[in-house]
């Protein structure tokens, strides 16, 4: 039996909803023709997601790991009920329905989701562990993919838990990418994580000499991580729930000419106000942030009379795992500060 190719046929309630906004989904494993069957060996929890989950929990990995599997027998899914958000998944192909045999995949094939968590059925029999530092989730379980759900196998050249960190944030050093223009003086907040480090990585390489990438972190750890690693030009210090404090300290170092884009890394919520406030007129805001609210995005822009561009934070444009990758091979610094970390 064929099912539909964005997954609506999973939906329980309420019915005619897609998978992600739903609140209820079938994750029954028994596939339809055009689903894959994945055995799940790690979730990658969403930043935003996780950090709620853990602060909710008081960081206690059995309440955790409680709360997970809680979310998931009531979902059908790991969607935060809070945050909205999900993460992806590792695993190995297990079963491939029959109109989809013609994808360059076999059974055994490693491969990581490169679509949420948050509409993708998932059923986990069993948690192994919780590694809290990076957000990452053992578990034995299995998830069905869409037709309409894109993947990536995992390279050989790259460790699998490696590839799993930077594939679960791959879109947004490949928007940075496709927004950089050499000259820009690019913003950076949350720019000591995962995500924040590639898109300075990114952002150096696409601004040039001519531009300037300001990075701001909030812990003593995340802001030396981010000057040993040199991907900016000047690096703060700074809490990105306070936007007058950001931009004093923006407006200092670029003489008050402010930031032609603002890439938003962060994992807490109320930073809004201060990507816009750090963004000239016309100026340009990526909320990569799962944590951004559009309502005091929005509001928050008029509130202030500021004309700026605001994209949201999509996580997939064209080429984006392989441009995630791809950073991991050209910078050994890159490779070896998510190598301490993820591995």
């Amino acid at each position: 039996m064929k099912g539909n190719k964005y997954g609506t046929h999973r939906v329980i309630e309420p019915k005619g909803a897609l998978p992600q906004p739903a609140l209820k989904i079938d994750n029954t494993m028994d596939i339809y023709d055009n689903e894959i069957l994945i055995d799940v060996d790690y979730l990658n929890i969403d930043s935003a997601s996780f950090t709620q989950i853990e602060e909710e929990c008081g960081g206690d990995e059995d309440k955790i790991a409680k709360r997970i599997m809680d979310i998931v027998s009531e979902r059908g899914k790991m969607q935060n009920p809070v945050t909205g958000s999900g993460g992806m998944l590792l695993g190995r192909v297990n079963k491939i329905g029959p109109d989809l045999v013609d994808r360059d995949l076999k059974m055994g094939d490693k491969i990581a989701t490169l679509v949420s968590l948050s509409l993708t059925p998932l059923k986990i029999h069993k948690i192994k562990r919780i590694v809290k530092e990076v957000d990452r989730v053992e578990i034995e379980g299995q998830a069905i993919l869409f037709e309409s759900g894109i993947y990536a196998k995992l390279p050989d050249d790259i460790p699998e838990t490696l590839a799993l960190a930077v594939l679960d944030v791959a879109g947004a050093p490949a928007q940075t990418a496709k927004l950089v223009k050499p000259g820009d003086t690019v913003f950076v907040i949350g720019a000591g994580g995962k995500s924040g480090l590639l898109v300075c990585y990114e952002a150096k390489k696409r601004a040039g000499i001519t531009g300037k990438v300001i990075a701001m972190a909030h812990s003593d750890k995340s802001l030396k991580r981010l000057k040993d690693a040199g991907f900016a030009d000047i690096v703060l210090q700074g809490d990105a729930t306070k936007p007058a404090e950001v931009l004093k300290m923006v407006e200092k170092v670029t003489g008050g000419r402010l930031a032609d884009i603002t890439i938003n890394c962060v994992n807490v919520p109320d930073t809004e106000m201060s990507s816009i406030l750090a963004t000239k007129d016309d100026g340009l805001i990526y909320f990569f942030s799962m944590a951004t609210s559009f309502t005091k995005a929005a509001l928050g822009a008029e509130g202030v009379g500021k004309d700026v561009n605001m994209i949201i934070g999509n996580g997939y444009t064209k080429g984006h795992a392989e441009i995630a990758l791809q950073t991991l091979r050209e910078s050994e610094t890159l490779r070896k500060i998510f190598e301490e970390l993820y591995l």
